[in-house]
This record gives structure tokens, C-alpha cells and sequence, in this order.
């Protein structure tokens, strides 16, 4: 059980912070459950001074770790084993006794999880709501800067801006090889380039939802203070806010075939008895891109209908092994890519609740000359015009071959394994182009 203080902070210029912790009630949570965590920590790490185990814990000592450690103390649950000579409590380093020991066993049997104290729920659904307004909107110019690696036409360009801005689905289509990837990569990027803050875990009904993934999330800096690189270490970087939320670059999360529908929900560990969350959860803030759609194991369409609520109401439902299901908010942009044919994957009833299909075409003539010379230049290739005609006449036109985005960089990666084999300068000539197109081309 936890207690509801109510108190979040208000906005500030830069978006939320969490509040300040400065008693027990503030946390949410109950005495005995974070009694639990501090003797599950401590009879997995042994003895740990003080402030140690507030680190364990991500709570701050005056207030709330060390009043804890005294109610164990009067319990005969912990015992001071040295003082360390430090100034303070903090200083003095605890070990767990028998009884709690028993206690422990107890606790953990119950669940493993011995890390960070949570976040009740409903704070965390609250702080994804006031962190929804964070998002950048992008123009023209910020597109052309985001996209400047990419050579895309401007019919498609002047497409993708309004989808990205929309927040909501983006569903991209069309052959291999023209970026798609690339595309939903940049907007990733931008999005790295916004902070926001998550909880590590978060608690409900009693059970531990683990959040922060080192995996799929990037700490960022926190202000005035440089953060560790370990997760522990950040809650040092700002005393004046809850130390269990973690500040990390708005995420950018990339599933392909290994996606299934237990995926999209909150998925138990038996063996330690806490929950991992989903990977739209984990997402939420920023991007989610489902690349490869169509190849997952599970069938499409019952990939997609899992999406429908939330896309049309912005909301999701998350089922706990107890059978209870629970709200939590949707503020994730999907993006779809996919090299199947939409027919293949998608009926119109789908298609007409994802806000924006876009298809990523071939490259004209002009774009595929334009990728080819600044990938040749980039890889110090010599260019010439001459080179590219003869490439684009005997190996595309001649066999009725489709241009691909790719393909200029594929066909230079070959040029340049030719070169060094002959050692020769790599150079768009007649013979290094035809033994790259031979390596490269595959007739199907």
C-alpha cells in the first residue's frame, strides 16, 4: 500500500521536475515495504554505510533513509557494525542481523527487486501528461537540418514535417533501400536532443514495474553537477529533486521481428517476481519505431489491432498477472516502416487510423547522382559523371534495374575492397565499376 500526497511540482521553464522528498509521506510508499527493500539491498550487498544504501535505495538519508534505518535498528533488524570515523549517521556502516535475515527471505520471496524505490503509478501517469507539452515542433528548417544527410524529394519531404510534428502514428512504406530507416533514424536524433524524467521502477498494487532500460535509455547531464555514468551515481547529480527519477534524453526505441504481442504488455518474471515494461511504455515521451513490420512472428494484423485503442484515444491498458487492468498514457509517436506492400499488411479501417502514410519511392535520376557523389566523396572515391552514366546505362537501364538509395554506397563499399585488393587508387573507372556492379547485382 502507498499514501497519495497529491503534491507534484509546478511546470517549470524547462518542463517538470519531480518534487523534493523531505519525509517519509512524500515517497508514497509505506514504512514496512521500504523496510523490506533496505534489508532485501542489505542482504545482497552486506554491510553498507549510510549513505550508501540511500544511494541503493535512491532516497534521500536525512529524513527518510535515516529513520528507516533507525525503526530497523529498534527492531534489532539492522545493527551498526562501525562508524567509519565520518561526520554523521551516513558514516556509519550497517549490517542486517538474524532476524533480519528471516525477514528478508520473507520479503523476497514476495519479489527480488532491490533497487531504487518506485514510483507509485499514478505520479508516474500524472508526469507523463505535464512532460507531453516538452515536445519540440518542427519547421521547414529544422527538417532541412535534421534531414541533411538524407537526399529525399520534395514532395516526400514536405511530408514527413507535419507527421513529425503530429506525435501521434507515422506509417512508412515502400521498397528496400531509400531510407526509411534512415528517415525514422533522424527523427530519432531530434529527439535525443530533448530531455525529460522517468522513474526506475514504479510501483502498483504492491508489485514493482522496472522502467529505466540502460538499454534503451540515454542519461543526460544534469545541471551544475556532472551525473556518473552508472544510473546509482546520477542520484547524486541533483539533491534538490526526488532522486528516484532519472533524467534521460527523450527515448528513441527500435523493435524489428523480435516484437510479439507479450511484448506490448507487462511482462512477469517468475523467478523475481517484479515486472519489466513494455516497450511503448518505455517509449513514452518519444518514438517507437517498428521497423521490418510484417516480418514479426506474429501476424500483422494481430499486431495492429493490438495499436487501435491506443492510437485513437492516446491511452493504454496494461494487464497484471492478477488479471487487473490498468490506464496508463499513450504519448509515444509509432512509427511503421515497412517494405511489404500495405494491401499485404492493412485494411483501410487500419489504415485510416494512423495519421500519416507516407511512401518513400525510388530516387529520381538526379537524387541517385546526388547520394552517389556524396557518398563517393565521403568514402574519397573519384568522382566523375562519366563513371555514373556508364554505371546507370549498363547495370540499371540495360537490365531494368530499380534505382535504390542504397545502393551508391553499397556499390563504393565495393569499389574500395576492389581497389585495396589491386592496390589502386578506388576510382569510378569502367572495369572497377563493372567488378563492383558483378560483386553487388544479384539477378532474382
Amino acid at each position: 500500500m502507498f499514501k497519495q500526497t497529491g503534491q507534484m511540482p509546478a511546470a517549470a521553464p524547462g518542463g517538470f521536475v519531480p518534487p523534493q522528498i523531505n519525509s517519509l509521506e512524500d515517497t508514497g510508499l509505506s514504512m514496512l515495504w521500504l523496510q523490506d527493500l533496505i534489508l532485501k539491498v542489505l542482504y545482497f550487498r552486506g554491510y553498507l554505510n549510510g549513505s550508501k544504501i540511500s544511494e541503493e535505495i535512491a532516497l534521500p538519508f536525512a529524513g527518510v533513509t535515516d529513520q528507516l534505518l533507525t525503526a530497523l535498528k529498534q527492531e534489532k533488524l539492522v545493527e551498526v557494525k562501525s562508524s567509519a570515523g565520518g561526520l554523521g549517521e551516513g558514516s556509519y556502516t550497517y549490517g542486517i542481523t538474524g532476524a533480519g535475515s528471516v525477514r528478508a527471505r520473507e520479503a523476497l520471496e514476495r519479489s527480488q527487486y532491490a533497487g531504487p524505490a518506485p514510483v507509485p503509478f499514478e505520479m508516474y501517469n500524472e508526469a507523463i501528461r505535464r512532460q507531453k507539452t516538452g515536445r519540440v515542433t518542427v519547421t521547414t528548417r529544422t527538417m532541412r537540418q535534421i534531414l541533411s544527410q538524407l537526399i529525399i524529394s520534395e514532395n516526400t519531404f514536405q511530408r514527413l514535417g507535419p507527421a513529425l510534428n503530429s506525435g501521434t502514428s507515422i506509417f512508412m512504406y515502400g521498397p528496400p533501400g531509400n531510407g526509411k530507416t534512415s528517415i525514422a533514424r533522424a527523427f530519432g536524433n531530434l529527439v535525443l536532443s530533448q530531455n525529460m524524467y522517468i522513474p526506475y521502477a514504479l510501483y502498483l498494487d504492491g508489485q514493482v514495474i522496472k522502467l529505466y532500460d540502460a538499454v534503451s535509455h540515454t542519461l543526460a547531464p544534469e545541471e551544475k553537477t556532472a551525473a556518473s555514468p552508472t544510473p546509482t551515481g546520477a542520484l547524486r547529480a541533483s539533491a534538490r529533486r526526488d532522486p528516484r527519477w532519472v533524467k534521460i534524453r527523450r527515448p528513441f526505441i527500435v523493435v524489428g521481428g523480435e516484437l510479439t504481442l507479450e511484448g506490448l504488455d507487462l511482462v512477469f518474471d517468475d523467478t523475481a517476481k517484479f515486472y519489466e515494461a513494455p516497450f511503448q511504455v518505455k517509449a513514452n515521451g518519444g518514438i517507437l519505431l517498428i521497423d521490418d513490420f510484417g516480418r514479426q512472428q506474429v501476424r500483422p494484423r494481430d499486431l495492429l489491432n493490438r495499436w487501435i485503442v491506443p492510437l485513437e484515444n492516446r491511452i493504454d491498458f496494461l494487464r497484471l498477472h492478477t488479471g487487473r487492468k490498468v490506464e496508463v498514457p499513450f504519448d509515444v509517436l509509432i512509427v511503421f516502416s515497412t517494405n511489404l506492400p500495405p494491401k499485404d499488411l492493412v485494411d483501410e479501417a487500419f489504415l485510416r487510423r494512423l495519421r500519416h502514410k507516407i511512401e518513400i519511392g525510388d530516387p529520381s535520376f538526379e537524387e541517385y547522382r546526388e547520394i552517389f557523389k556524396r557518398v563517393a566523396q565521403d568514402k574519397r572515391i573519384e568522382y566523375n559523371d562519366q563513371g555514373l552514366a556508364y554505371l546507370l546505362q549498363e547495370w540499371y537501364i540495360k537490365r531494368n534495374r530499380k534505382l535504390r538509395a542504397s545502393h551508391p554506397r553499397d556499390l563504393c563499399d565495393q569499389i574500395l575492397d576492389i581497389s585495396s585488393y589491386l592496390a589502386v587508387p578506388p576510382a569510378m573507372t569502367r572495369e572497377m565499376i563493372d567488378r563492383a556492379a558483378q560483386a553487388y547485382f544479384v539477378d532474382i
